[in-house]
């Protein structure tokens, strides 16, 4: 029996040789099949195998939003993770998207196959993984896809960082600007931004996706996060997103799609957002 379908069943666990801590699933005592990833005892991501589209960290499901705003309903896409996680947003895409090719970058050798042995992906995924550093995988990331090197991506997702500690080679004007030369047409980026107040952290990582958009000739970035977020008394998760795809004509929507209460900043807004 599969870890995701244990109700309050086995356990799982791997040594991450990259980083030396212990990957763990286990069920996560909600009901549904619902499964937790930690790493070394902290809650990492969540999924829910047999229901890919229900994603219950809310942060993931602003994500899920941006992308649900990409082409038609249904319609396949071109996706990459940037941190794969327990492949919660390669399994929404999958199952809300059927079709689309994916690819997922990874620096911990072990974790996805891991996590795909423990906790089957969508039937018909078409998801590649690399495994590599998020920034040196950057120039081969359509190669890997099986894509063309004049088409690019959909979306793209960035889940790596881990607040002021994040590495600095990412953390920076040069990473977001190689990641937005990754996208298409009607391409999103959306970055992950995890901190603790006053929020300094994500305050610059805002300027600096700004400054990366602006030499793209792009507008800045939206933030997507929750309302109690902008006091800056709060640790907690914010969106940063930017790319062709996005523009004022979806703010209602991402406003109407939650999780509530949602707070959507427009790039000036963001610019201009200090708690």
């Amino acid at each position: 029996m599969s870890v995701g379908d244990a109700g309050e069943g086995p356990q799982a666990s791997v040594q991450l040789s990259f980083s030396g801590a212990t990957a763990r699933v286990r069920p996560d005592g909600w009901g549904e099949g619902g499964v937790v990833l930690e790493i070394d005892g902290a809650e990492q991501s969540h999924v829910i195998p047999a229901h890919p589209e229900r994603i219950r960290y809310e942060y993931l499901r602003r994500i899920a939003h941006l992308g649900d705003l990409i082409g038609e309903p249904g319609e396949p896409i071109a996706a990459a993770h940037l941190g794969a996680g327990a492949l919660t947003l390669p399994r929404y895409v999958q199952a809300t998207r059927p079709g689309s090719a994916q690819v997922a970058v990874e620096i911990e050798r072990e974790l996805p196959g891991f996590i795909t042995r423990h906790l089957r992906l969508p039937p018909g995924t078409d998801l590649r993984v690399v495994i590599d550093d998020a920034r040196a995988a950057l120039p081969g990331l359509r190669s890997a896809a099986g894509m063309g090197s004049a088409q690019g991506f959909d979306l793209v997702v960035v889940d790596i960082f881990a607040g002021a500690d994040s590495p600095a080679h990412l953390a920076c004007r040069d990473f977001y600007a190689e990641a937005l030369a990754q996208l298409g047409s009607r391409g999103i980026l959306a970055v992950n931004v995890g901190d603790d107040p006053p929020l300094d952290f994500f305050v610059a990582q805002a300027a600096a996706l700004d400054a990366a958009a602006a030499d793209a000739g792009l507008p800045g970035p939206w933030t997507l996060t929750d309302a109690g977020m902008l006091t800056g008394r709060c640790p907690g998760n914010l969106i940063l997103a930017a790319g062709p795809g996005l523009g004022e004509e979806h703010r209602a929507r991402l406003e109407a799609a939650g999780p509530h209460p949602a707070a959507v900043l427009d790039p000036v807004r963001t610019r201009a957002f200090r708690p």
